[in-house]
């Protein structure tokens, strides 16, 4: 039986297997579409598809930099166990490395890492280490010079939080210093000017509300030009000295603004990137106690 491209694609999306993996599959089984599932799963091939609704929450960040190019990659897995895995490990720092050629996510998916597609190599991890794993994000900056930095590093060049900054001049070590910075304090933009304008524009509406229901409890109300002019101006004037990089106080000098401490090492911050494993996937929570009291009631 002739086997088509369409039957290639129906078995991987199935399967989670890779292009050729499916293809001898269908051959060996002349084109039985359950007969090429058994095939694959009698070689171990068909595991990532089976594991493919279970939540990848954990895993590791990991960071490459050439030169004035720097990239990160957040490869996550379903425990923290995975993460001190060398396969998987080995993994990441592989696919880190061909992030610096690639220019997104979805390019990166389909570049070569030792000899075949990431994702291939990734669904091929799946099938060893039995579990399932999705490389979420890519973040890539540019500059004259790239320092990076990872937070509760697991192997060199990954850890847990993966920070990348991109500097206009000559590092003098003040670059690792802003990177453990933001590491530390998880700023929302660089500046102002880069700050999405929805939060800014929350922010300043969840300001205004505070300030007057304050205001019209207190037992000695200000005029409302006082507070749309002076109190919620100084609030939001807090919120991005707390929020944007350029603005914060220096973590390792907080007498300083980031930027101010940049300046004063004759460089600046032209960009950075901060990546938290897991962050913004919610996690689905298990609660023995409650489930089993759920059985017990209906039994």
């Amino acid at each position: 039986m002739a086997i088509t491209a369409a039957m290639v694609k129906e078995l991987r999306e199935t399967t989670g297997a890779g292009m050729m993996d499916a293809k001898k599959a269908l051959t060996e089984t002349d084109g039985n579409m359950e007969a090429a599932i058994d095939w694959l799963r009698t070689k171990g091939l068909a595991k990532a598809a089976k594991k493919a609704d279970r939540v990848a929450a954990e895993g590791l960040v990991g960071v490459a930099v050439d030169g004035g190019k720097g990239v990160a990659v957040e490869l996550n897995s379903e425990t923290d166990f995975v993460a001190k895995n060398a396969d998987f490990q080995k993994l990441v720092s592989d696919i880190a490395t061909a992030a610096l050629t690639a220019a997104d996510v979805e390019g990166l998916k389909i570049a070569d890492v030792n000899g075949k597609p990431v994702s291939e190599a990734i669904n091929g991890a799946i099938a060893v280490i039995g579990e399932n794993m999705t490389l979420r994000r890519m973040a890539k900056v540019e500059g004259d010079v790239v320092v990076s930095y990872v937070h509760n590093a697991a192997a060199p060049g990954m850890g847990k939080i993966g920070v990348l900054v991109a500097l206009k001049g000559s590092d003098n070590g003040i670059g690792k210093q802003i990177a453990m910075h933001i590491a530390a304090t998880a700023p929302a933009s660089l500046d102002e000017a880069s700050l999405d304008p929805a939060v800014l524009q929350r922010e300043l509406e969840v300001q205004t509300a505070k300030a007057l229901e304050e205001n019209a409890t207190s037992a000695k109300p200000k005029p409302e030009q006082v507070i749309h002019n002076n109190i919620i101006p100084g609030r939001m004037k807090k919120f991005l000295e707390e929020n944007t990089l350029l603005n914060q106080k220096f973590v390792i000098n907080p007498d300083l603004t980031v930027a101010q401490a940049a300046k004063d090492a004759g460089v600046e911050i032209v960009a950075y990137e901060r990546i938290a494993v897991g962050e913004g996937i919610e996690k689905k929570e298990e609660d023995f106690a409650a489930e089993v009291a759920k059985t017990v009631a209906g039994a």
